[in-house]
């Protein structure tokens, strides 16, 4: 070899962690650009694409970033200036390091709309000597809007380097063991702490439009089976019950609807409940605003009496534990 070769790194793995998302900041330019990119993408809006983007370009961005920005303004970290859910995912990243992290094992996260975006942090893990990598969507249940397009984004940045590294992604985890007993052990520790005991638990995941389900994703069968299992693995006399949340425009999405679940409950005399948001692997807008905020001010104004969040399992260390035993599967 000429002395002149160019230093090479390699022999070491990336795993990266990929969560959907976050505006820089609260700001109207912010959070419009965060709106553009994320309704932009043809896996989370599957209309006629010229027609959607007048839509959008003409009337969303023009008047969501307001109501988006009031949004995140109640949930904001102030302190550390920045989203629930890029803190979270930034204290996970950290935790997996400190568990599996090593001179030839990189951990590091990307974002599928924002920053950091997932080119340009496989890029990084490429030039640290990454010669294999482990993509780790955190989206529990598959759909094709959450871990497809995260898919999808790896595949167009691998397409534009010249030496790839080898490429395992984790596809989904709705039915691990590990994942089942943290949502139960996450239930009943919010049990103790409150004082009063609920009528009824919501399992509330995030909704997706009923035409992609009868087109074939598989994204309410898995919540239906992570809530099963739940319930058989939680063990207690209250029942637990699925509604799914943050519709968005006119068409039918999959219910039972989170918001109108709310509203009837009470006079069915569920007068006292509490909310998990199983599909969220980070406490976000739509788990500390949607429900916590406006979930519980809906239920309340219909007649309900106690309402509570459990919090999402975050940086938990049965999380953490999870998220090693998802990479090191790769690994044999």
């Amino acid at each position: 070899m000429k002395n002149n070769h160019p230093k090479i790194n390699y022999g070491k793995t990336g795993i990266l962690l990929v969560n959907l998302g976050t505006p820089d900041s609260t700001s109207w330019l912010d959070i419009r650009k965060y709106l553009k990119e994320f309704l932009s993408d043809r896996r989370v809006i599957e209309v006629n694409p010229i027609i959607w983007q007048i839509i959008l370009n003409l009337f969303i961005l023009n008047f969501r970033p307001s109501k988006t920005a009031k949004a995140y303004k109640e949930i904001w970290m102030k302190e550390e200036d920045m989203s629930p859910l890029r803190y979270y995912t930034i204290k996970q990243t950290e935790k997996l390091s400190q568990k599996i992290g090593s001179e030839s094992l990189k951990v590091d996260y990307a974002m599928r709309y924002g920053s950091p975006g997932i080119e340009s942090v496989i890029k990084k893990l490429k030039e640290q000597g990454c010669e294999n990598l482990i993509v780790l969507p955190l989206y529990p249940q598959y759909a094709a809007a959450t871990t497809a397009t995260v898919c999808d984004e790896v595949y167009r940045s691998l397409m534009k380097m010249r030496w790839q590294p080898s490429l395992q992604i984790i596809p989904h985890y709705e039915s691990n063991n590990l994942y089942i007993k943290a949502l139960s052990d996450s239930l009943k520790k919010k049990i103790n702490e409150i004082s009063w005991k609920p009528d009824l638990i919501l399992a509330s995941y995030h909704g997706i439009p009923k035409k992609y389900f009868d087109k074939g994703d598989p994204y309410q069968c898995y919540c239906q089976k992570t809530s099963r299992l739940l319930i058989e693995t939680f063990g207690e006399e209250i029942p637990i019950q699925t509604s799914f949340q943050s519709r968005f425009g006119p068409q039918e999405w999959l219910q039972p609807y989170t918001d109108k679940t709310f509203e009837k409950l009470p006079a069915e005399g569920k007068k006292n409940i509490l909310v998990i948001c199983p599909g969220f692997a980070s406490d976000c807008v739509e788990t500390l605003e949607e429900i916590a905020i406006q979930g519980k001010e809906t239920f309340i104004k219909s007649g309900g009496e106690n309402f509570d969040l459990v919090p999402c399992l975050n940086d938990n260390d049965s999380h953490i534990n999870l998220f090693q035993k998802l990479v090191e599967r790769c690994f044999y």
